[in-house]
């Protein structure tokens, strides 16, 4: 890119380009390296949900299919799934009278169980749930639990 823009200012300084032309050209070969995408382990592609453990899961639910307009798309006796456009917002019955975020979700790109498993397991972090090709959890670095599925995932209640 330097030896570009080297020829960029000696076209300018010879008068064979304008200071417009050197400005724009610059521009567009910064733009271009920003947008060069990055090597990822693993593409997601969407925040499929939330889920929060909640003291008291009807009057949660309640307001926010009321005051957000969220419909019901599944329930069981502690677990409420309201739909949030292709996402959703789960809402879980908590132990405690403290309101915390239980985890994320993030749809993943070609989502592969076992691949996503592999690689969590080569930056020396755990999962959960099993082996389900679906969905699982892990915890983040920081103690964040974090869930991976496809971006389509729905949820389940249990």
């Amino acid at each position: 890119m330097i030896r570009t823009i080297e020829t960029l200012l000696s076209n300018f300084e010879r008068g064979t380009l304008s200071r417009r032309q050197v400005a724009v050209s610059i521009a567009a070969l910064i733009g271009g390296a920003q947008a060069a995408p990055k090597e990822t382990e693993l593409k997601a592609v969407t925040i499929n949900h939330v889920t929060v453990k909640v003291p008291d899961l009807h009057r949660t639910s309640r307001f926010y299919q009321e005051f957000f307009g969220m419909p019901l798309k599944q329930q069981s006796a502690t677990i409420h799934i309201l739909g949030v456009g292709d996402s959703f917002f789960g809402i879980e019955q908590g132990d405690s009278k403290t309101a915390t975020v239980d985890h994320y979700d993030f749809g993943i790109s070609g989502f592969n169980a076992d691949e996503a498993r592999a690689k969590l397991k080569k930056r020396n972090l755990t999962y959960a749930d099993g082996n389900s090709k679906e969905s699982f959890k892990f915890h983040d670095p920081d103690g964040f639990q974090v869930q991976l599925n496809a971006p389509d995932y729905v949820g389940h209640v249990s």
